[in-house]
């Protein structure tokens, strides 16, 4: 296909490379209908002593576009983190039932936010971005065997703070407000648009 009408791209032929294994991040980036592949980064997710939510869930996102580019210094990588922050404090994948329930138990009736990072690295030309899309969500103040009732649909053990919002989840909430719709269930695609563009890969 003639891409003639549009002006050079800054990194014509540059790779495109999501730094994750998500499959949820890998189905919102295919929306794009930009052919990338995906590399699985190498990083130490723990948490930093008195580390804000918003803050490691940035350090994350670079953390892992970077370990990916390192390996491939020629191509556009995008790295991605999300953290539930609740008080301040920080949410991550439940990765068990258990873990879940009392993830949850905390949550009902209460204002969570959603803190997403995507960082867009290419080593070959310098260029390096990240951005913060926070998701505010309230809970509904459910009930014990409604949390079963969704666990045991979902299994959504690998989602930060237990909500898969895209599936059965939607029923646990009272409201979300952001503005950037797809940061809830993994990668704020407005944002991951305008970074890639300033890296220099053509999205239309």
């Amino acid at each position: 296909m003639s891409h003639a009408a549009h002006p050079p791209s800054l990194n014509a032929g540059r790779a495109l490379i999501l730094g994750s294994t998500s499959r949820y991040r890998h189905e919102l980036l295919s929306r794009l209908r930009i052919p990338f592949t995906v590399a699985a980064p190498d990083v130490d997710e723990t948490p930093q002593p008195g580390e804000a939510p918003r803050e490691l869930a940035r350090r994350l996102a670079l953390a892992k576009a970077r370990a990916v580019a390192v390996s491939h210094p020629e191509a556009v990588v995008i790295g991605s983190d999300q953290v539930a922050d609740l008080d301040g404090l920080p949410l991550g994948k439940p990765g068990a039932h258990g873990k879940a329930v009392a993830q949850l138990q905390r949550m009902r009736g209460r204002v969570v936010i959603f803190q997403t990072a995507v960082s867009v690295v290419c080593l070959a030309s310098g260029f390096e971005d990240t951005q913060l899309a926070a998701v505010q969500v309230k809970f509904r103040d459910l009930s014990d065997a409604e949390i079963e009732t969704y666990l045991r649909a979902e299994e959504p053990y690998d989602c930060a703070g237990s909500a898969k919002s895209e599936g059965l989840g939607i029923a646990l909430l009272e409201a979300i407000d952001n503005d950037d719709p797809t940061a809830l269930v993994g990668l704020p695609l407005i944002r991951t648009c305008q970074m890639i563009r300033a890296a220099g890969v053509r999205v239309l």
